[in-house]
């Protein structure tokens, strides 16, 4: 069962995500936060490919055990991809609620995700090994998890003060992508099961997705576009 749901589960977030992505572009006509959000989403598609592919194609033929390298590199461009997911969020949030520059904020930010992406490149993360060290998974979290929390907090305060309808739940579907992922870092390697989490926190990748669609389809902005 899993050979057959797993795949058709993947291809459709894949489809889903750079699909809306692109009309969420269409739909931008000139508004720089939801040009930036459908570059988002179809990065955030794009690099999900690099690791979601590879892992179709072996469930589908000889296993994971025998693409672990392709699929460890392909885990590797999806850490990157989704750090600058979170990078590209932040700036839409910037926009959306009319920031301005934000220097120490972005600072900020901009030095998390270069902690975040300087620590999967090390070696030691190794990952095309089939024992890649737990340590390295927990290093290389460490700011991508201090990221998540700073545009989780800025999202739910501004949705707030702004009374944000569209993204009033932005906030919510971070933290969950987030809960959802942390046990699977963690524990997965001790009890495999876990690794289902990744379902829900996909789906929780799709509801950001969304959100960004429906403001762009209805023209939605508290303060400016």
């Amino acid at each position: 069962m899993r050979t057959i749901m797993e795949p058709v589960f993947e291809i459709a977030y894949l489809i889903c995500v750079i699909t809306l992505g692109a009309l969420i572009l269409r739909m931008a006509k000139g508004r720089k936060q939801y040009t930036l959000f459908g570059v988002m989403a179809i990065a955030l598609g794009c690099g999900d490919a690099f690791h979601l592919a590879p892992r179709v194609y072996a469930l589908l033929t000889d296993g994971l055990e025998a693409h672990v390298a392709a699929l460890g590199f392909g885990t590797l461009v999806t850490s990157i991809t989704m750090t600058v997911f979170y990078v590209i969020l932040y700036h839409v949030w910037q926009i959306r609620y009319d920031k301005g520059k934000l220097s120490a904020l972005t600072a900020i930010v901009y030095t998390l995700a270069a902690a975040r992406i300087a620590l999967c490149l090390f070696p030691q993360n190794r990952w095309l090994s089939a024992d890649a060290p737990l340590s390295w998974g927990i290093y290389r979290n460490i700011p991508f998890a201090l990221l998540g929390v700073l545009v989780i907090v800025l999202y739910f305060q501004e949705a707030r003060k702004n009374n944000d309808k569209v993204f009033r739940f932005m906030w919510m579907a971070i933290a969950l992508s987030f809960a959802f992922y942390i046990p699977v870092v963690l524990f997965a390697d001790i009890i495999p099961a876990l690794g289902m989490l990744m379902i829900p926190k996909t789906c929780a990748y799709v509801w950001i997705v969304w959100m960004g669609y429906a403001g762009a389809r209805g023209n939605a902005s508290p303060k400016r576009e």
